[in-house]
């Protein structure tokens, strides 16, 4: 009996060590792309350094205490840029996917407002119930079941998520751009009031406009060079004219964080609210059946926000197979999950995905190296947080916009001659901008596919999990009047 020699595995030439770990060549990048666009992507969602600590800094608890104490929002931002910085390197490492991961929207405001604004539990009962619902989703993801629900979307209606969370995004752009506000008489309006007025919006239609010929013209570091641009000459009208940030006294200033130069570029960050969290403290306050449905809610927005950005960020990069799947799907949603753990064990509210990973992949990044780029900028953010309040979100939400055009181009891939799949496409994509929430138009999608399959008699072909993850929105749409039948008040 004989046995072959291994094959001796030698470094192909011309080739370093990082191309080959992360498959730039293969997947049709540069290390100098996926730089800029992991650049890209960090300015895009940088502003959630800012935002999460005015959502969770400001909320008192049962106690009468916020979370950090009196030096709460300089804790919280830190340790927000910590551990998206740590998590996203991971997505890198592990799953050599463009994605970035940072403290959720909504799930922050959910855990703010409703859990905490209640009253009824401490800051750390409820990081509790974070980790909680994050262990669960590992749980779903290493049994196979979160995977197997998402291969279980029928693909065009993948793409209908990816469609709608574009659209999603340059909403977001627009809004938070000054674009366009709550109108008086109508949902909307141009403006602040009516029309483009103040400094502020001007910067923001400057970087559209810039991010728009630059890319046109095929212009490499487009949209970075569009943010940078567009921080300049935000800076230059801040000191020459003092603007000042947004408030009912001033509507046309600033939306988040004014443009100025800091007096000191480096901070030492606290990262003292690490391990702050009660895992059980919220069922000896509140109960058993309000912790479930909280756990509940907390569970669908991360389950299913995750499996629809990964779909978008894949599509836009062209990384996809045929049913719709980015590449090395479980190890995504393994690392998703342990950001949802660790954002509740760190006290800075569940981490998720950010769809605004796709202004990295407009840029040309293609693989996990431009996440561990966003990863380090987060890093360094921890002590250069005074520098990162330097690009106003004015600055940087056009990449939003322009990255939502990209991501839009995909809807010809939807038969919208065959109503059974183009109106659950066309719920899907409309209600994700019109609800503000990913989750929403995943629900109405999934929900108005399954019914219209069993009324044109095909039950038989909807896959047994999206009857489940059907049934599961239903719940989650009318969580309400469970909690009024069951007589639970959160």
């Amino acid at each position: 009996m004989t046995t072959t020699p291994e094959k001796t595995v030698r470094p192909e030439p011309g080739r370093s060590f990082v191309d080959r770990y992360f498959k730039i060549t293969e997947r049709g990048s540069t290390v100098g792309r996926e730089v800029r666009g992991g650049l890209v992507t960090f300015f895009a969602m940088s502003y959630i350094i800012i935002l999460n600590p005015l959502i969770l800094g400001g909320v008192p608890d049962m106690n009468g205490e916020t979370l950090g104490g009196p030096d709460g929002m300089a804790k919280i931002a830190a340790v927000t840029a910590l551990v998206a910085g740590l998590l996203t390197i991971a997505m890198g490492v592990v799953a050599n996917f463009p994605l970035a991961l940072a403290a959720g929207l909504g799930i922050n405001a959910l855990i703010a407002y409703q859990v905490v604004g209640a009253g009824n539990v401490t800051w750390a009962d409820a990081m509790g119930l974070v980790v909680i619902e994050g262990i669960i989703i590992l749980v779903l993801v290493l049994t196979g079941f979160r995977e197997a629900v998402f291969r279980a979307v029928p693909v065009e209606l993948k793409t209908a998520i990816s469609v709608g969370i574009g659209l999603f995004i340059a909403f977001v752009g627009f809004v938070n751009g000054g674009f366009v506000s709550p109108g008086g008489g109508t949902p909307l309006e141009l403006g602040a009031s009516g029309s483009l007025a103040g400094w502020p919006v001007l910067v923001f239609v400057i970087g559209l406009a810039l991010a728009i010929v630059l890319s046109v013209r095929k212009v490499r570091g487009a949209l970075l060079i569009a943010i940078a641009a567009a921080t300049v000459l935000a800076v230059i009208l801040e000191s020459t004219l003092s603007i000042g940030t947004s408030s009912e006294d001033n509507p046309t200033g600033w939306h988040l964080n004014a443009p100025a130069v800091p007096d000191s570029l480096v901070a030492v960050p606290d990262f003292s609210l690490l391990g702050q969290f009660s895992l059980l403290g919220s069922f000896e306050r509140i109960g058993a059946v309000a912790v479930v449905l909280l756990v509940f809610s907390l569970l669908l927005a991360d389950f299913f926000d995750t499996m629809g950005t990964m779909v978008a960020v894949g599509g836009e990069a062209g990384l996809l197979d045929e049913e719709g799947n980015p590449p090395n799907t479980r190890r995504i949603l393994v690392v998703d999950s342990v950001a949802a753990i660790a954002g509740g064990a760190a006290s800075v509210s569940s981490n998720t995905s950010y769809v605004e990973s796709a202004t990295g992949v407009g840029e040309g990044a293609r693989t996990g190296l431009a996440s561990v780029v966003t990863g380090c900028a987060f890093l360094l953010s921890t002590f250069l947080a005074p520098l990162v309040g330097l690009v106003p979100e004015e600055a940087a939400t056009p990449a939003l916009v322009f990255v939502g055009f990209l991501m839009m181009t995909q809807v010809t891939g939807i038969r919208w001659t065959d109503w059974e799949i183009a109106i659950p496409a066309f719920l899907t994509i409309v209600l994700m901008p019109f609800t503000y929430s990913i989750s929403v138009g995943l629900g109405a999608g999934f929900i108005a596919f399954v019914l219209i399959k069993v009324a044109v008699g095909k039950a038989r072909a909807i896959h047994p999990l999206m009857w489940l993850a059907a049934a599961m929105f239903v719940v989650y749409f009318t969580i309400g009047p469970i909690e009024n039948l069951l007589g639970v008040n959160l």
